[in-house]
């Protein structure tokens, strides 16, 4: 005896009839009705055709939607890398689709400037990512539709939703469009070249890059002093020994960390973001600035915190270490800008929560009243403040009629001003420039440095 046969499976729901059904139905009706109704065999004759392969179209109903996913790689993208992702078209049944539609929408951070399935065509240009993609799918299998371009910004940038339509029975039956979520490709900012060659103005730890003042085991040559217990044997000078009939030995400055503190003014941003090839707006100079002076200072063993200054307060806790940069990097990605009335917690961006051996680096537009009254209280409490200025230099005036040009250089006046009184309290401005952008300010901070501090809390 046979086993017990297995009830057929239903069809799922979500296919629907084709306009081509409801013409082969609606045709292969009408000519039985009037083969009928008139007596004419070859009206029945004629109708045969069409319910002969109507049927033989529907004989194997897909029984499965199809299946959409994206590539997630979490490979490292830098702005302007080349980058390429994955969108698949999945058919889990048995029954293939002669036709399926894909499309997907793509942030415009992403150029995609090559599309095509795996295997066949490719489309190339700057519009490509925008239309649909046609192909077939045999049963049981997949095709991947291989979307390559370049990444323009930083950011999280989202590919997708993408979905499909397929079309099988020969055409009669299409699916409902099937839609998947987005896969956000991370790329991390292009850090621009940065090398700061003066020292730190204060040394806080107890290992380092840095020759601190202080005394102790180091690289940097202090002097010659008399030997005193606890002295190491080897640091003792012979030829100064000999000729002064007593013990000395060299005296060095020992080498010490620092800690670096990259604030962020999030309260405003301007211009007109072109990508890593054209004009940079007030974010995108922040976070370039930021990444490149994370790495410099990070790599020469510091440690390095960050913190925005706006209505989120992020911040992001000191560390050292290759670890740390990669997730400076990650959070970088997330920085917006945040207009807010509101006047940011003094809890949050008190001088009481900065080290008071900390470099703390202002990157800020210099937009907002509150930025430069924040700089303002970070140097009267005594710490190392250097702004530097991201505002583009090429801002371009607005061109309405009237007084709106008047306003515009009224506006730079006043902010020429509020600059000036900065500088008069002791904080130094510079603009952003790449490498060597801080030397000259640092050189200064740290001559202030060794200076007697009046006020200092």
């Amino acid at each position: 005896m046979g086993g017990p046969s297995v009830p057929e499976q239903p069809p799922v729901a979500g296919w629907t009839p084709t306009r081509a059904l409801g013409r082969a139905v609606l045709l292969t009706g009408l000519l039985l009705l009037a083969g009928v109704v008139l007596g004419r065999v070859d009206l029945v004759v004629l109708a045969t055709p069409f319910a002969l392969g109507t049927a033989y179209a529907l004989r194997r109903r897909p029984r499965a939607l199809p299946e959409v996913w994206i590539d997630a790689d979490d490979a490292h993208l830098v702005e302007g890398a080349e980058m390429g992702r994955t969108v698949t078209l999945g058919n889990p049944d048995a029954v293939e689709y002669e036709v399926a539609v894909v499309r997907s929408r793509i942030s415009p951070w992403l150029r995609i400037e090559r599309v095509g399935f795996a295997g066949g065509a490719t489309a190339g240009g700057k519009t490509v990512a925008d239309r649909p993609f046609v192909t077939s799918v045999p049963a049981a299998t997949a095709v991947d539709l291989e979307l390559a371009g370049t990444a323009l910004r930083w950011g999280r940038h989202p590919i997708g939703p993408a979905g499909a339509r397929v079309a099988a029975a020969g055409g009669m039956l299409v699916s409902r469009a099937v839609i998947t979520e987005p896969v956000r490709v991370r790329v991390y900012p292009k850090t621009e070249p940065f090398e700061a060659v003066e020292a730190m103005p204060r040394a806080a730890g107890l290992v380092g890059a840095h020759h601190s003042r202080r005394p102790g085991e180091g690289g940097e040559l202090a002097g010659v002093r008399v030997f005193a217990p606890g002295d190491r044997l080897r640091r003792i000078d012979w030829r100064v020994s000999l000729r002064a009939r007593q013990l000395h030995v060299a005296a060095t400055l020992s080498d010490r960390d620092a800690e670096v503190v990259v604030l962020l003014d999030v309260l405003a941003e301007a211009g007109r973001s072109g990508g890593v090839d054209g004009a940079a707006s007030v974010l995108d100079t922040t976070v370039r600035a930021a990444a490149a002076i994370a790495e410099h200072y990070l790599h020469r063993g510091d440690r390095v915190s960050l913190l925005e200054y706006g209505p989120a307060a992020r911040r992001l806790r000191p560390a050292t270490g290759r670890r740390q940069y990669l997730t400076v990097l990650e959070w970088l990605l997330d920085v917006r800008a945040h207009a807010s009335s509101h006047e940011p917690y003094d809890q949050v961006f008190g001088p009481q929560l900065l080290s008071a051996d900390a470099l703390v680096v202002v990157l800020t537009p210099l937009l907002d009243e509150r930025s430069a009254q924040m700089l303002a209280r970070l140097a009267r409490s005594g710490r190392f403040v250097v702004a530097v200025d991201t505002l583009p230099a090429n801002l371009s005036p607005p061109k309405d009629q009237g007084w709106a040009e008047v306003a515009y250089r009224l506006w730079w006046l006043d902010r020429d001003t509020m600059i000036a009184q900065l500088r008069e309290h002791g904080v130094p401005v510079v603009r952003w420039a790449g490498a060597g952008s801080l030397d000259q300010v640092l050189h200064d901070v740290a001559r202030l440095a060794t200076a007697p501090r009046v006020g200092a809390r």
